[in-house]
């Protein structure tokens, strides 16, 4: 019999996680619709055209492919490699798949208003919850399913937009008290300036995603990738030299306006940087020219969060701008902007960090003790009278020693342990035990919910 097992790079979730990833989900949800934004669902399947060539070379060879029905009947598939690669000889890549799970939240929200813009009232501010796959290497913080909290905006250009997700950002991770937090920024025009510095903008994919690796490689390494795509020593100076821009936000300013100021599409993006640079007085916005976001969809903006210094631990949150997203699906001309908010690398942060608050923990307010059959029968309507207030709370299953049952209290996390014996009902009150502190009162019955609130 084969051991129980799940995929690598999955994970069970039991009572304490869910309540802590809730937490976040629900910190992240309040502060999207503090800021006007309404929620979407996505399947968790799209057609396998709809996600490739959108997310760069990388991106692509992240996808899980689903491999299509009815291939041959499982029944007679020969379980070994030899067997199943003999099950799919000579059939096309349609043939075997033409579904994928999704990558990301980003591209499935543009194919779904791509499919529905003329239903849709502009700008339209949407957030989405869900699971996205990654056919990734598992480690710290890299999971193949994993939860992504994404905002955007589409049909407007306006950097408000911009500065307003920023905002957000920084009002969801000082709710979870990640006060040291990093904000980068950047701009794929910066990018494409550079790309035009060297060449021409057919180098900006070549450039992007070697410079995407650089916190991974180095500089030395991303030096020696540049030159396997083929570019020149003057070229990779070139990158070298706008690589090393560093000090103050407003020193790089000056040094990259140095560089690539004189191009255009470079001058708009500096422009744009300092714009919400400038509106955004009370956010530690920290600009940084090696920010690439290897994403082909990107044109504008680029976002990126970093976790507080003291814990090892890469993005924890990025977007950007994408101003023709929808033309990848025949309905050009719909301006977007978004973020995304890396749960599960959050939810590491804040377990090493300890900040979830000991409330998140608790479930079950208050657990009724199985005094006997008539008791019991008691202690239930007690129950669904707090219950029908709000009150969460238990009964013990059967009738047990009360050793026993302060034991499940205590290994569940329960604050409050209520004792109605037949003396009890009889003069109308109850012992309550807090567990957390050891005291005992006695409370009357209909003083339960104003002591369960106090």
């Amino acid at each position: 019999m084969a051991k129980p097992s799940i995929p690598q790079g999955t994970r069970d979730f039991s009572a304490d996680t869910v309540r802590k990833r809730n937490y976040i989900f629900n910190t992240i949800r309040n502060v999207f619709e503090l800021y006007g934004f309404e929620p979407l669902e996505t399947p968790a399947m799209e057609n396998l055209d709809t996600l490739m060539g959108k997310y760069g070379e990388e991106g692509d060879k992240l996808i899980f492919k689903i491999l299509n029905n009815g291939i041959s009947d499982p029944k007679n598939i020969d379980k070994s490699k030899a067997g199943f690669e003999k099950v799919l000889e000579g059939k096309s890549s349609s043939d075997l798949t033409e579904r994928a799970l999704k990558y990301d939240l980003t591209i499935p929200f543009a194919r779904h208003v791509a499919m529905n813009h003329g239903r849709l009232t502009f700008p339209y501010r949407r957030y989405q919850i869900q699971p996205v796959w990654r056919a990734d290497r598992p480690q710290k913080g890299r999971y193949r399913e994993f939860t992504q909290c994404d905002a955007d905006v589409v049909g407007s250009t306006a950097l408000i937009n911009e500065v307003e997700l920023c905002n957000i950002y920084n009002e969801v991770f000082n709710r979870l008290g990640l006060w040291d937090y990093e904000l980068k920024i950047n701009s794929r025009k910066i990018l494409t300036a550079l790309a035009t510095l060297c060449g021409g903008a057919s180098k900006l994919t070549d450039i992007t995603v070697a410079i995407d690796k650089l916190d991974k490689i180095g500089l030395d390494r991303v030096k020696e990738e540049l030159k396997e795509r083929e570019l020149s020593e003057k070229q990779i100076a070139i990158i070298e030299k706008y690589l090393l821009i560093n000090g103050s936000n407003e020193e790089k300013l000056a040094q990259i306006t140095a560089l690539i100021g004189h191009i255009e599409t470079g001058k708009k993006g500096i422009e744009e940087i300092e714009l919400i640079y400038q509106q955004s007085p009370n956010i530690k916005l920290h600009i940084d020219f090696t920010l690439a976001r290897g994403l082909n969809y990107y044109t504008g903006i680029i976002l990126e969060a970093k976790a507080p210094p003291e814990v090892k631990m890469g993005s924890i949150g990025g977007g950007g701008r994408y101003d023709d997203l929808t033309g990848l699906f025949d309905v050009p001309g719909i301006a977007g902007v978004g973020i995304s908010f890396g749960v599960d690398r959050i939810y590491d942060v804040l377990e090493e960090l300890q900040l979830f608050p000991e409330a998140v923990q608790s479930g079950t307010k208050a657990i009724f003790f199985n005094m006997g059959e008539t008791e019991s029968k008691f202690a239930f309507t007690i129950m669904q009278q707090l219950r029908a207030k709000n009150v969460s709370c238990e009964m013990y299953h059967e009738f047990a020693k009360v050793s026993k049952q302060f034991s499940y209290a205590e290994k569940k996390k329960i604050q409050y342990a209520v004792i109605i014996g037949s003396k009890e009902i009889e003069q109308k009150y109850c012992l309550v035990k807090d567990l957390s502190t050891g005291l005992q009162q006695v409370v009357l019955f209909d003083k339960l919910f104003t002591y369960f609130n106090k």
